[in-house]
């Protein structure tokens, strides 16, 4: 029998290439794909369960798909990725609606699963999260010229405020062979701008029999026909001076670098459990900014965790103002169930923890308009991602903009501009943490 099968992927990018995953195994199988849960057989809900922001997005589409079962649109669903791994039980006992669940160790058993609900047989596949399989086929997802490549799956790093290893495993790298014969088919595709992206790129290779390194595996990639490379996430205690090295001189590797460091202040870093202190951050960006002058660094925030008094506070602005980091995610303290950290004594009240994550965005996005006004009258190079008609220009990112995270570049031209073309902008005006400018003949 041959059934429609839609996906639906909620979460990080990480997740997103299981679902596509997921979607090429059930195409080979012969079933239908669709992005649409509307008339389909079975809708695959691949969820993330990381934070409590997340776990609330998740059961709000499972109540979305289940209305759609009510009313005779779509006859089951699935649920796959980390909230049936986090919380099968739960599932169970308050989701009805949810007809099978994939944990995390269970993408590739997904056609198993569709064929098993559409025949009436139960369907709940959690496969060993520690040895996942990650090669394969993937229905690339994104737009023709931006694509994700995953080196690897799983952490081991241990962090006391994240679910992460507990719901995805150890870490275990993919080989450099599996990805750059994966690396060449997307080139091969169209593909312009390759991301890469694991939970930790920097420690890629370590746990291989025959050991690796993310710099060599760059050195590889950087011999496909990428215009862009860029990087995420680079943890801070684990870049080399080679891979500095590395992506310094390689021309196709963006000098955009995501390192998310979460707090500057000594005593909530190890309460943390992180193997850097503010120090050492510090030195490793006044070396990749001697290295890089034109380096662009992205990091990631945590206000709230317990410990976190108004002095380590004030600790983490005054670093920010004097640091400069272009650009940061910033979260409010989430105190997950399983992690060391939600079980610490002080902990921080809601109410002040999400007031200080309004003072640093504030904060932060000071500094990014700062940088944003330094570019005016520059010429940047941009990747066109279409016109809007909305704004009647054309839209697109420069090397400092990472898809979906960061601001766009609005821009005139006199003629067509493809989205995914590289083109040329003098950089007019600053709007609301984007730029405008024009096309240079």
């Amino acid at each position: 029998m041959t059934y429609k099968v839609a996906f639906v992927s909620l979460g990080c990018a990480k997740n997103l290439v299981n679902t596509e995953q997921m979607m090429a195994l059930c195409r080979q199988a012969g079933h239908i794909v669709t992005g649409d849960p509307e008339g389909a057989d079975v809708a695959v809900l691949n969820t993330c369960g990381f934070i409590e922001s997340a776990k609330s997005e998740a059961i709000d589409n499972i109540l979305e798909l289940a209305q759609l079962k009510d009313q005779g649109k779509l006859k089951k669903l699935l649920v796959a990725g980390c909230l049936s791994q986090r919380y099968p039980d739960d599932i169970r006992a308050e989701l009805p609606e949810v007809d099978g669940m994939l944990g995390t160790g269970s993408y590739s058993d997904v056609v198993a699963a569709v064929e098993e609900l559409m025949e009436g047989e139960k369907a709940e596949h959690f496969g060993n999260i520690h040895r996942t399989y990650e090669d394969g086929e993937r229905i690339v997802t994104t737009p023709p010229y931006t694509a994700y490549l995953k080196i690897a799956e799983g952490c081991s790093n241990g962090c006391a405020f994240c679910i992460i290893p507990k719901l995805r495993g150890r870490y275990r790298s993919r080989t450099v062979a599996s990805l750059v014969a994966e690396a060449k088919k997307l080139a091969a595709s169209g593909v312009k701008e390759l991301i890469v992206i694991a939970q930790d790129i920097t420690r890629y290779g370590l746990d291989l029999e025959e050991k690796a390194t993310l710099a060599q595996l760059l050195k590889e990639l950087c011999r496909l026909d990428f215009h862009w490379i860029r990087l995420h996430y680079l943890y801070p205690e684990a870049v080399t001076d080679e891979l500095i090295q590395v992506i310094a001189s390689e021309p196709k590797i963006l000098h955009y670098l995501d390192i998310p460091i979460q707090h500057c202040n000594d005593n909530i870093l190890k309460a943390m459990r992180r193997r850097n202190t503010k120090a050492e951050i510090r030195a490793l960006f006044a070396k990749l900014r001697a290295a890089m002058p034109d380096v662009v660094i992205r990091t990631s925030l945590i206000c709230g965790l317990p410990g976190e008094g108004e002095e380590e506070f004030e600790e983490l602005c005054a670093f920010l103002r004097e640091e400069k980091i272009q650009r940061a995610g910033v979260f409010q303290f989430s105190p997950e169930e399983g992690t060391l950290a939600a079980a610490m004594e002080d902990q921080v009240d809601g109410e002040v923890a999400a007031r200080r994550v309004e003072l640093v965005v504030d904060l932060q996005s000071r500094i990014m308009d700062s940088y944003n006004e330094e570019r005016l009258g520059t010429v940047m190079e941009v990747l066109c991602e279409g016109f809007d008609s909305q704004d009647g220009c054309y839209v697109g990112r420069t090397y400092a903009d990472s898809v979906d995270i960061d601001g766009h570049v609005y821009f005139t031209a006199a003629g067509l501009v493809p989205a995914g073309e590289f083109v040329k902008v003098r950089i007019t005006g600053v709007s609301d943490g984007d730029l405008t400018g024009e096309i240079e003949d």
